[in-house]
């Protein structure tokens, strides 16, 4: 049923309980995990960076992302899924949709902060606007009270 899983990932203490879920899968058929991390654009965007300094930002970032990806592709390849780890920069959930057609994506399962109504409202949540667009089912692991 859910032979391609995408894990978007911000490194969340709630982002990696989601790792746990996705272990119990793994005798349900899920063939490949794709681990996903999104930098978000609007940060590489300020003001108070020149040029210089925003793509010294930048590689920074995405060295550090790309560390912590493989952490994560290399603990689900240790539990026997087929792993592939990505790291974007963009808006996080348009590449998160993006990247759900792209890889041909069977399930999302992603974290929530679990932010008030008025947080959300003002602020936007990821996993609320990935709730909204994604193409196919999504499930999503709530923070532990």
């Amino acid at each position: 049923m859910f032979e391609r899983i995408l894990y978007p990932t911000d490194f969340s203490d709630v982002s990696k309980r989601v790792i746990d879920y996705i272990k119990t899968l793994n005798s349900a058929g899920v063939k490949e995990v794709v681990v996903l991390h999104v930098i978000d654009v609007k940060y590489l965007e300020s003001p108070f960076y020149d040029a210089a300094k925003a793509h010294e930002a930048e590689a920074m970032l995405l060295k550090m992302a790309r560390e912590d990806v493989q952490e994560v592709v290399d603990e689900l390849q240790s539990c026997g899924f087929e792993t592939k780890g990505r790291v974007e920069i963009a808006v996080p959930f348009k590449e998160i949709i993006r990247i759900e057609e792209e890889e041909q994506i069977s399930l999302i399962i992603i974290g929530s902060h679990g932010k008030s109504n008025v947080e959300e409202m003002l602020l936007g949540s990821v996993s609320e606007k990935v709730i909204r667009k994604a193409k196919g089912p999504v499930l999503v692991i709530k923070r532990a009270s």
